[in-house]
């Protein structure tokens, strides 16, 4: 009977680390899909936004794989534990950033786009000043639902973080 119980939670992780590895790049996805198919140049606060889910999306594939190799059960409970906790992080930087959309409290001084070098046409540095404007923290990009993306980071990290937290604390 203990070993059914255990096979099945033994899956359940696996099934918890498979999802929340797609689940993470489909979010960040969907960010970078607004930046380059969309054309929203991404703030320093967005970007930080994403540091998550680059860390966590490798992260639960090694659990789904430490949970397939059949590794004792507290790597991948520990595994999904600290994706819990950076997509707590990440609840964090979506709280923050929202916060800073609506004016509740100061951003970065430094708040500034750093999407990477600009293509100038063949024209020079100012002439593309013109057409490039970076995005300031404080300004909403797009607002889905009254949400900026920065608030639906929030909410999409934190239903994350409780998927990762179920799956690393769940009983035997």
């Amino acid at each position: 009977m203990t070993a059914t119980v255990n096979a099945d939670t033994g899956r359940q992780r696996l099934r918890t680390a498979v999802f929340l590895a797609v689940a993470m790049a489909a979010t960040v996805g969907s960010a970078l899909a607004f930046q380059h198919l969309g054309g929203y140049i991404p703030c320093k606060l967005c970007l930080e936004q994403r540091t998550p889910y680059y860390i966590g999306v490798p992260l639960m594939l090694l659990a789904a794989l430490a949970s397939t190799l059949r590794a004792p059960a507290w790597v991948t409970r520990g595994l999904l534990a600290v994706g819990g906790l950076l997509m707590a992080y990440g609840v964090y930087l979506g709280v923050y950033h929202s916060g800073v959309e609506w004016a509740w409290w100061p951003g970065p001084t430094d708040c500034a786009a750093a999407a990477g070098p600009v293509d100038t046409g063949g024209k020079g540095v100012l002439d593309a000043l013109d057409r490039f404007v970076p995005p300031s923290c404080d300004k909403a990009a797009v607002r889905i639902l009254g949400l900026s993306l920065a608030g639906w980071n929030a909410i999409a990290s934190f239903v994350l973080a409780v998927i990762a937290f179920r799956g690393a604390f769940a009983r035997d």
